[in-house]
């Protein structure tokens, strides 16, 4: 963060992103694997967050997203450390931006659904169907997202968690 914020003349906006996972049943998951996770999705999302909010404070406010996941709110087998940290990321981003908003700075959240990173082309026509938007989501969708939530001129949007998903999250399925 120093070092970001001596090389700019004001940190206005951080977009937390980093996050990893580890898919295993919650009758092997290893103390050790659940503490990897969670202190690199939910503890380094706080830690920095509160290093950018101190530079962010200082100079006037600034805009603060953190990206979660829709596995925060809805799971698949074996997931257990990636939403719980997911889930915990949701709940800093509330409580952020209820202890910064006096500071003149915004945090938000987004929990994307499936968006795909790698060869988009590859994707099945079942694949986009099965959202209610017709498609699956690429990584431009991510970045309008961030761009809404940091806009200057959006000061009044804070707490919010966005979910970016084509709709999946709203959609009941059942097995026929």
């Amino acid at each position: 963060m120093k070092q970001a914020a001596g090389e700019a003349v004001k940190l206005d906006i951080l977009i937390n992103n980093a996050g990893l996972g580890v898919w295993k049943s919650p009758f092997e998951l290893l103390a050790e694997e659940w503490d990897h996770v969670l202190n690199t999705n939910a503890r380094g999302c706080f830690l920095c967050a509160r290093e950018a909010a101190k530079y962010m404070k200082q100079t006037g406010g600034g805009s603060i997203v953190n990206i979660a996941s829709t596995r925060a709110i809805m799971s698949e087998p074996n997931s257990e450390a990636y939403a719980a940290s997911k889930g915990a990321i949701v709940a800093l981003s509330h409580a952020l931006a209820v202890s910064l908003g006096k500071d003149g700075i915004t945090v938000n959240c987004i929990s994307p659904g499936w968006i795909e990173n790698g060869d988009y082309d590859a994707l099945r026509p079942v694949d986009h169907e099965q959202h209610p938007a017709g498609r699956v989501g690429a990584a431009a969708d991510i970045a309008r997202a961030c761009m809404y939530l940091t806009d200057p001129a959006n000061t009044f949007v804070t707490g919010v968690n966005l979910i970016v998903d084509g709709g999946m999250t709203r959609k009941m399925i059942y097995e026929e």
